[in-house]
């Protein structure tokens, strides 16, 4: 599932600097009059997480995300959904599953031609999640029996524990762009970097999925996420630049 992201993300590059550069090929005399820029709320869904929901019988997932221009390059960003993992390790199957909600500031580097609204965009987030976590079953380990479990039968417990209402907050670092392909209309990827502020585990055990945050693990304190969306642009006001 990483690389099927990593490929996704790389050829949302490509196709989008194709299309940028058409678009700078494509200046005319008109465009040395002074530009206007549109200026309003855009709304849009994570097509990645509908993919995934799709396709992986583990997962479910939905997002809405919205950023509003405030000033020049500057954007408010918002991100709002849920998402369900199911995860069967070796010695445990838990799935965790709850809302979350991202808000932050997305600053656009891009310095665009006359008549283009593209973003290639650096921002900040801080991400806050209440979720639930469900302990299906998990093995017990005594002596070698973690390298042959399968005649260890005894140390497997079919044991439902659940434990809601849990809490997690982290903070993120986004690069992503968003390129206008018809007319207010944008298809947009980004990659971010996350790191867990708080969390509250579940009785017994650790979490190992946090809607929002995605997966965690022993190793690091940070998390990788990815975002694939569609998105429309409901224009409120034009400003000189």
């Amino acid at each position: 599932m990483k690389q099927l992201h990593t490929y996704l993300f790389f050829i949302s590059l490509l196709v989008s600097g194709t299309i940028l550069g058409q678009e700078e090929t494509n200046i005319s005399a008109r465009d040395t009059l002074p530009p206007s820029e549109k200026y309003g709320l855009r709304l849009g869904v994570d097509i990645g997480r509908l993919i995934r929901t799709a396709v992986n019988d583990d997962y479910s997932g939905f997002e809405i995300n919205a950023d509003y221009r405030v000033y020049k390059n500057y954007y408010l960003a918002a991100e709002i959904g849920n998402e369900s993992l199911l995860r069967d390790e070796t010695n445990i199957e838990v799935e965790g599953s709850g809302n979350y909600i991202r808000l932050g500031i997305d600053y656009n580097t891009y310095k665009n031609w006359y008549g283009m609204q593209n973003n290639i965009y650096a921002g900040l987030r801080y991400g806050f999640t209440t979720f639930d976590q469900t302990l299906n079953n998990y093995n017990i380990f005594t002596g070698t029996d973690f390298f042959d479990l399968d005649n260890n039968p005894e140390n497997f417990r079919n044991e439902r524990r659940e434990s809601k209402d849990l809490t997690a907050g982290w903070i993120e670092f986004v690069l992503g762009l968003k390129v206008e392909v018809l007319n207010n209309l944008y298809l947009g990827a980004s990659v971010s970097l996350r790191r867990l502020v708080n969390e509250e585990d579940p009785a017994g055990f650790e979490n190992l999925f946090i809607p929002g945050y995605g997966r965690t693990n022993d190793f690091s304190e940070f998390g990788v996420g990815y975002t694939y969306t569609i998105s429309y642009l409901i224009p409120f006001i034009k400003r000189k630049r």
